[in-house]
C-alpha cells in the first residue's frame, strides 16, 4: 500500500498571519510532501496580492483564475500536486433558494479554478448554519449536492466532490450523515471524505466533558469502524485526512480561554486544538481509524492530507511554516510506525498481513523530534 503526503495550505501558517504562500510551499516541499490542498482564504489573498487590491477585497471571477493559474505554477515549480481544493462551505439545504442560485453561481467560479489548478477534486464540508436557515431532510440536502455534481461533471474536465460531515456539522455530523446523503444524491462523481478529527471529533470526544470523552466512547468508535468496514466501498473514498487533537485541562465551557458563545463548543476546539498524530496531549483514536481505513477498507495508492487547525497557525513567528510542516512529517512517520507495528501484532500463518502504510517520497527521514 502506497500512500502520497499532502497537508493543506492553510495548515503551515494562516495568510492573515503574514505567512507567504510561495513559503508554505517550499516547507512543504523541503519536508517531504508531495501535494497540497489549496484553502480558498488562500487563493483569496493570492488574488487580491497579484491584483494589487487590499485583503477585504472580494476577488473577481478573473482575479480568481488568475490566482489559481499562479498557484498551479507554484506548485508545479516545486513538485507539488494539487489534490483538491476546499472547502465550498454552507452550500446543502439552505431554505432560502435565492442563496442557494447564488452559491451555484460561486460553485461555477470554483470549477474554473479547480480546472486552472489542474485538480479534479473539491472538498464540500457540511454545513452548521444554524438549523433554521436549513432544510432538515436527507432528501433535500442529497439533491442539492446532486446539482452540484452534475454541475462538476460538465466541467471540462470533469470535476469530483468530496463531501465530508464535519463533527459540529448541523445535520450532518459523523461519516454515517454524510454517507447517508451521498447514496441519496446517487452520483458517480460525489465521494466521502474520510476525516480522523471529524470522525473521532463527533463520537469519541467531547472537549467540553471533564474527562474529555463522551459516554461508552471506545464502544461507540468500535462500532462505528464495524459500519464503516461493511459499508463504504474503496472507490467512493475519494480523500482521507489524518490528524488528531488536544485533550484539555478543562471542560470547554464559558470562562475557558477558547469557548465562544457564537459557535458549536466542538467547532471552537477544532479551531484552536487540532494536533498532528501523537502529539503531546493527542488522544483520539486515529490509530484505530487509520487501520480500518487502510487495512479493512485497502485504501491504497492514494492521497492522505494532514488538516490542522490550531492556534499556532494564526502566530506571526517566521518559523511557524517550517515548524508545522516538519511536526505533520514526524506525525506520518510515527504513524507509519504504529500501523506497522499493529500490523505485525495481528499476522499470523493463518492471517493476512494489513500491510503498512508507505510513505510515497525521496525525502530523507527526519529523527529529530521539536
Amino acid at each position: 500500500m502506497d500512500c502520497k503526503l499532502s497537508i493543506s495550505s492553510m495548515s503551515l501558517g494562516r495568510c492573515f498571519a503574514g505567512h507567504d504562500f510561495a513559503h508554505k510551499l517550499d516547507m512543504a516541499q523541503k519536508y517531504g510532501y508531495q501535494g497540497i490542498e489549496v484553502f480558498y482564504e488562500d487563493l483569496v489573498d493570492v488574488a487580491n496580492r497579484l491584483s494589487g487590491h487590499s485583503s477585504d477585497t472580494v476577488p473577481s471571477r478573473e482575479s480568481h483564475i488568475a490566482a489559481a493559474t499562479w498557484i498551479r505554477d507554484q506548485c508545479h515549480a516545486r513538485g507539488l500536486t494539487i489534490i483538491c481544493l476546499q472547502p465550498f462551505m454552507h452550500y446543502e439545504g439552505l431554505r432560502d433558494r435565492g442563496a442557494h442560485a447564488q452559491r451555484l453561481r460561486e460553485w461555477s467560479v470554483w470549477l474554473a479554478m479547480a480546472n486552472a489548478m489542474e485538480t479534479d477534486l473539491i472538498l464540500v464540508p457540511s454545513s452548521f448554519l444554524p438549523a433554521d436557515q436549513l432544510l432538515a431532510s436527507v432528501e433535500d440536502r442529497a439533491a442539492d449536492l446532486a446539482e452540484l455534481a452534475d454541475m462538476a461533471a460538465a466541467a471540462s474536465p470533469p470535476i469530483r466532490i468530496c463531501y465530508e460531515g464535519l463533527c459540529w456539522g448541523t445535520y450532518t455530523d459523523t461519516w454515517e450523515a454524510s454517507w447517508t446523503v451521498i447514496q441519496a444524491a446517487n452520483r458517480p462523481n460525489l465521494g466521502i471524505c474520510l476525516d480522523s478529527f471529524n470522525i473521532a471529533g463527533r463520537i469519541y470526544a467531547d472537549p467540553a466533558a471533564a474527562n474529555g470523552k463522551t459516554e461508552n466512547a471506545d464502544e461507540v468508535v468500535a462500532a462505528s469502524m464495524a459500519r464503516l468496514r461493511a459499508t463504504v466501498p474503496r472507490d467512493r473514498v475519494f480523500l482521507v485526512q489524518l490528524v488528531d487533537a488536544e485533550r484539555l485541562d478543562r471542560p470547554l465551557v464559558a470562562g475557558h480561554p477558547f469557548y465562544d458563545a457564537s459557535q458549536p463548543c466542538r467547532m471552537s476546539w477544532s479551531r484552536n486544538c487540532r494536533l498532528f498524530y501523537g502529539e503531546e496531549k493527542a488522544y483520539l483514536p486515529v490509530l484505530q481509524i487509520a487501520k480500518t481505513i487502510f487495512g479493512s477498507i485497502g485504501y491504497s495508492n492514494d492521497w492522505v492530507s494532514l488538516e490542522l487547525f490550531n492556534r499556532r497557525m494564526s502566530e506571526t513567528d517566521a518559523v511557524v511554516p517550517e515548524e508545522l510542516a516538519r511536526r505533520g512529517a514526524l506525525s506520518w512517520q510515527r504513524l507509519q510506525r504504529d500501523l506497522a507495528a499493529a500490523a505485525v501484532e495481528v499476522a499470523s500463518p493463518a492471517t493476512s498481513k494489513v500491510p503498512a502504510v508507505k510513505l510515497s517520497t525521496e525525502a530523507p527521514l527526519i529523527s529529530a523530534s521539536l
